[in-house]
């Protein structure tokens, strides 16, 4: 019987649209998550219920086990691994949010680097063929030259959050060449789309448009991101789920690629590619809505980078393939389910 695909962080947006998928073609998903209150868990278990319903569409009810733990307990985390004996791992959980990674550095630090660990730790022990983990478009930090490339250094992190993130790809390596244990780090741009997290742009200036109140428009609306569709970024990890990093054959010591390396490890880009001002977005979202956006411009916030872009050539060279959703189609599907959940026709509210 094929092993399991953990996915940790199954609660989170990113992780139960990728358990979804898996379920849809029959794999056996076995989930993780502590359902924290870093925002409201009633979103959190509505997408439970959701990946619930997508195992009794495909594999059924056994195909689908989920376990609340936090990753930061490694006696437990080894203890799940030892139970379920995953296959591959995908791992998502972590402490999410820049700016709340100013006042609440502990929290980043406990999970995004001890947890980070255990998970490590556990896929050493326990025959991991292949871990995925996410990282994000924040370790580019200070760069400003656009767009970021994977064979670029991220030496300069301007908050805690990207500078575990890349702490988690440095760990990663290291692991990968100590064990041999193959990982491929996903540095994800600005993820958008149904089901979201209500703490990101899309959900608070929708809630905000709605009510008739003000949104806060950073950098008097001068911020450019590289907005990627959810749909998008889920086929990019599942691709990446198969097929495992290899060493690669032509890495030069002498002039070290940062995306590659003599170990099976590898850094990949999901963006889109297609980078917008956030005055953009919002018009969008406002004809999305029908209701007109009311604007408190202000400064940029510390931890914030005024744009984002992705080169994405390394991940279409190694998967086939390269987010392409269109900003508007997907701000039209992000707006139509918005509607529905602030009504209540989803999810209590």
């Amino acid at each position: 019987m094929a092993r399991p695909v953990l996915v940790t962080g199954v609660a989170g947006f990113i992780g139960a649209a990728v358990a979804e998928r898996l379920l849809q073609r029959g794999e056996v998903v076995v989930g993780l998550d502590n359902l924290n209150a870093y925002y409201d868990p009633a979103l959190k278990r509505a997408r439970l219920e959701r990946v619930a319903a997508a195992a009794e569409a495909g594999p059924g009810a056994e195909g689908w086990r989920f376990h609340q733990l936090d990753i930061g307990d490694a006696a437990a985390v080894d203890d799940l691994f030892a139970r379920e004996r995953p296959g591959c791992v995908i791992h998502l959980a972590a402490q999410a949010g820049v700016r709340h990674s100013i006042d609440n550095p502990a929290a980043y630090i406990q999970s995004n680097l001890v947890g980070f660990g255990a998970i490590l730790e556990a896929c050493r022990h326990h025959a991991v063929a292949h871990l995925v983990y996410g990282t994000s478009s924040s370790v580019y930090g200070g760069n400003t030259n656009l767009p970021f490339s994977e064979r670029q250094p991220v030496n300069h992190p301007v908050s805690l959050y990207a500078a575990t993130k890349k702490a988690n790809e440095l760990m990663a390596h290291a692991y990968s060449h100590l064990y041999g244990l193959p990982a491929t780090g996903l540095r994800f741009f600005t993820v958008y789309g149904p089901w979201g997290r209500p703490d990101m742009a899309p959900m608070l200036f929708a809630r905000a448009i709605l009510a008739g109140e003000p949104i806060r428009v950073f950098n008097q609306g001068r911020m450019r991101r590289d907005f990627t569709y959810i749909d998008d970024v889920v086929e990019g990890v599942i691709r990446c789920l198969d097929k495992p990093a290899t060493v690669d054959p032509g890495f030069d010591a002498a002039a070290p690629d940062p995306a590659t390396s003599w170990a099976p490890h590898r850094i990949f880009n999901i963006g889109n590619s297609q980078p917008v001002e956030l005055l953009r977005f919002i018009a969008l979202m406002e004809r999305a809505l029908g209701r007109e956006a009311i604007k408190t411009f202000l400064p940029m916030q510390p931890g914030d980078v005024e744009a984002t872009a992705a080169d994405t050539a390394l991940l279409e060279a190694w998967v086939g393939f390269r987010p392409f959703t269109p900003l508007e189609e997907g701000v039209e599907r992000f707006a139509a389910w918005y509607l529905d959940y602030s009504a209540g026709r989803l999810v209590p509210t």
